[in-house]
């Protein structure tokens, strides 16, 4: 039997004929002109001229550090049956040339354009904060499943205070939107909602890689560079849903979904699940052309759905205790 590559071919049915629906979304005072935006690390301006990047909600930035890193070791990406596994490492130049390249060349492209910042050190998030808090752009998003030093390496989302710390500093220095962006690996992701919601936060995005390996047995060897990496791509959906199910449901403060999507069904389903929004990430590998395509067959999916407004989905997850109530 052939194996099922991780992106899907399938295409909804055309558009034309299909009555106006409303696609806009709002998180907090950012209001989108629809849901879809690429998750961070997975887009470049050098895409551009591969996709209708101005038909899209909102880019986001690769990862941005406040001094230059090299990322990982090679060999850095590998495929795996149903998805992707990487430790890229999240190379930076640092925050002083991304400003000074016009926000790393996002800056041009016509659409909001969402800044992911990192750190090692809750210092450094501020000071690439305090480095862009007058660059024209819409929005920052807070990488806290990134190893961070000061806790030996753990992700600061596994500590809910230590999170707040940072984010509550993020918020105390910029106007601008500030999300979230979580990790999968949390005991209860509850608690890092509320403490993001706390802290300030204009939303959460749910989630990031899943931590994994790929084993080369012939060469007694991990099959990237860095060991162990994240899992990315389909086989991550079901995980990636649950978690946003979870995070809508533990506090009033609008989801980013991430992890899996590759069609406008998929949209539909962390809308219903909970999102208000979704990143795209692994499937633009193979295609880079397919987050405008999703929002060209949004509009025919709302419509099967029934609803004229693409946010009336948000939430409307009916669970079996709700119906027996």
């Amino acid at each position: 039997m052939k194996t099922t590559a991780f992106v899907d071919e399938t295409r909804s049915p055309a558009t034309t004929g299909v009555p106006p629906v409303d696609l806009s979304v709002g998180l907090g005072d950012l209001a989108l002109a629809n849901p879809v935006m690429p998750a961070s690390g997975c887009f470049g301006p050098e895409l551009d001229g591969l996709t209708r990047v101005e038909e899209l909600g909102a880019v986001v930035t690769k990862t941005v550090f406040a001094h230059a890193r090299p990322g990982n070791p090679t060999h850095r990406i590998t495929e795996l049956p149903h998805g992707m596994l990487n430790s890229v490492g999240i190379p930076s130049a640092g925050v002083v040339p991304f400003r000074e390249a016009g926000l790393g060349g996002y800056a041009g492209l016509g659409v909001p354009v969402v800044v992911s910042v990192g750190g090692l050190s809750a210092q450094e998030y501020w000071d690439v904060v305090d480095e862009l808090s007058e660059s024209p752009h819409a929005a920052f998003e807070v990488n806290v499943s990134c190893p961070n030093l000061e806790r030996g390496g753990a992700t600061l989302d596994t500590d809910p205070r230590a999170m707040g710390e940072v984010v509550a500093g993020v918020v105390a220095r910029s106007a601008k939107p500030v999300f979230v962006k979580l990790s999968p690996q949390l005991q209860t992701i509850g608690d890092a909602v509320r403490a993001a919601r706390d802290a300030g936060a204009t939303a959460v995005t749910v989630c990031n890689s899943f931590p994994g390996m790929a084993v080369d047995a012939r060469q007694r060897s991990s099959a990237l560079g860095n060991e162990t990496g994240g899992v990315s791509g389909p086989i991550v959906k079901p995980l990636a849903l649950r978690l946003v199910w979870l995070a809508a449901r533990a506090a009033d403060i609008p989801v980013i979904g991430c992890g899996g999507i590759r069609s406008a069904s998929d949209v539909a389903e962390f809308l219903v699940a909970g999102a208000t929004a979704v990143q795209i990430g692994t499937a633009t590998f193979a295609r880079p052309h397919l987050m405008a395509q999703i929002v060209e067959e949004l509009p025919a999916l709302a419509a099967r759905l029934g609803v004229a407004c693409l946010a009336e989905l948000i939430g409307t997850l009916s669970t079996q205790s709700e119906d027996q109530r």
